[in-house]
């Protein structure tokens, strides 16, 4: 058989077990908070490799290294704010936040928690907070669909329509049938893939790569500044980087304390002895994948210049050198298939938890709570809603991930950004500041998705944004605005209730039955 054909014997088997998974789950999904939150019953293992699997997507094996391979160490300063910023959310906010997710009358989904915990009875934040999570995830979950459309064209060389179409199906069905809990399932699964990948790729370059070329051949496949201008992280080409590159890589960590398809895991865990388990085991998950890729990227760039030259599609380096390695230099076709499926299992794990979240703010949030206000309206009523709402949104977002020369790393961008600067202050002064108010709650939302609209997508100078006239991250602006519009907002606004302030209290001091 030829090698394309055992490679499609493994993604066949691949995405066969994925959807059985999917089908397993369908029947113990009997409500809505099944569907959305499994019950509240993930243990430590399941939870943090959900989280991280489900933030990582195609960007860790395909955006990230595609930037490292094109441009140097410069660019691993995303990959340090991104660390640091796992090490902050798992620390400070997943286990006040499941507590006060059951404080507050057992919030099912983010803002679910924000009208809860802010004694919303208006309904504006839980339908101000679903729309901003609709229009971001729209563009993330595009983002990710993408990545699987690349993935397949350069495999099986498919037209990038045809692939993307298959690839949105895929995730499609598993996500329909089994919701949160069958995510989580096929989450754990896929981020076990891709740490025995990022893992085991890089050491087997390790073996074939001469040490004592890999300067030359660095400089030989002209990177800007030769290979030691390259290898340093404070250098971009010949200059310096500039202080601007230095603060919008690491303002990506300030994305975590906003990204609702991970602060649901948080939520689910089922208790704080396995909440302990999961920030250790996510936090040596996320080292390892983010300091490896970078290395990965580098030696990759050395194995691949010789036999393909510089690719122009940087952002297909990590598929490229799988499919070298395993089907020319190794021959062994269906292990190549099985590592490129880690790929694919970064992209899926982040695609369906989008899918499960924007569903949820649409079906629970819009739906039940705001139109119906939760009346005359049945649990499973709500479910079969939300699977249907699950199909309109992969639709969606497919015909946004339509353009075959769209960025994977600018799509991400653009939503981390919109979703970490809308949702990450108010999420953490929630949390630590008992005098956050719903008006403060309500500013900081608002303030900081316009900030990120007004910056990356408003050509105010000559066709181009402040974003790249400054070359500053709009997350870094929006993060630290809507902090300051939600202290302004709960000070200028009437103070918090007595009611508030006890709740706040019984979080903060672990006084909260079935915690």
């Amino acid at each position: 058989m030829s090698n394309t054909v055992w490679i499609i014997i493994a993604f066949v088997l691949y995405i066969v077990l994925m959807v059985v998974i999917g089908a397993v789950y369908s029947k113990r999904t009997k409500s809505a908070e099944d569907y959305f939150l499994g019950g509240r019953g993930l243990g430590g293992w399941v939870g943090a490799m959900s989280a991280q699997a489900s933030d990582m997507s195609g960007w860790l094996l395909m955006g990230l290294p595609g930037s490292i391979y094109l441009l140097g160490t410069g660019e691993i300063w995303v990959s340090l704010g991104l660390f640091l910023g796992t090490l902050f959310n798992w620390i400070l906010v997943a286990g006040r936040l499941r507590r006060y997710t059951i404080r507050a009358n057992n919030s099912v989904t983010l803002p679910e928690y924000f009208e809860n915990r802010f004694h919303d009875k208006s309904k504006a934040l839980i339908l101000v907070s679903a729309i901003v999570f609709v229009i971001f995830f729209l563009v993330y979950t595009a983002s990710a669909l993408s990545s699987g459309a690349k993935l397949f064209k350069v495999v099986f060389g498919l037209d990038y329509t045809w692939a993307l179409l298959i690839g949105t199906i895929v995730i499609l069905i598993y996500t329909f049938l089994g919701g949160f809990l069958a995510v989580c399932t096929t989450d754990f699964i896929q981020g076990l893939m891709m740490i025995i990948m990022i893992l085991a790729v890089p050491i087997i370059l390790l073996f074939l790569i001469e040490p004592g070329s890999i300067m030359s051949t660095l400089t030989a496949s002209g990177v800007d500044g030769g290979a030691a201008a390259y290898l340093n992280p404070f250098m971009s080409g010949n200059s310096n980087i500039s202080w601007t590159t230095v603060v919008s890589g690491l303002a990506w960590g300030l994305g975590y304390c906003g990204m609702p398809h991970i602060l649901v895991r948080f939520m689910a865990i089922k208790s704080e002895k396995e909440m302990k388990k999961s920030k250790i085991i996510a936090n040596v998950w996320n080292f390892l994948a983010l300091g490896v890729v970078s290395v990965l990227a580098i030696l990759a760039r050395v194995y691949m210049f010789p036999k393909v030259g510089v690719l122009e599609d940087s952002e297909n380096i990590v598929v490229m050198t799988v499919k070298e390695l395993f089907t020319n230099q190794f021959a062994i076709p269906f292990l190549a298939g099985i590592l490129l499926c880690a790929i694919l299992a970064a992209i899926m794990s982040t695609a369906d938890s989008q899918l499960l979240v924007t569903a949820s703010a649409v079906s629970k949030d819009i739906y039940a709570d705001v139109i119906k206000k939760g009346k005359n309206i049945s649990d499973k009523k709500i479910l079969w809603f939300s699977r249907v709402v699950v199909v309109i949104v992969a639709a969606a977002a497919f015909l946004i991930a339509l353009n075959p020369n769209s960025s994977i790393m600018g799509l991400v961008s653009d939503a981390w950004a919109g979703l970490g600067a809308a949702f990450g202050p108010v999420v953490v002064l929630s949390l630590y500041w008992k005098k956050t108010t719903k008006a403060g709650a309500l500013s900081g939302i608002i303030t900081g998705a316009a900030v990120v609209i007004i910056w990356d997508y408003i050509p105010f100078f000559a066709g181009q944004t402040i974003g790249q006239v400054t070359g500053l991250y709009s997350l870094f602006v929006g993060f630290i605005l809507g902090l300051i519009a939600v202290v302004i907002g709960s000070l200028v606004g009437k103070p918090a209730t007595p009611e508030m302030i006890s709740e706040f209290e019984d979080v903060k001091n672990k006084r909260v039955a079935g915690a």
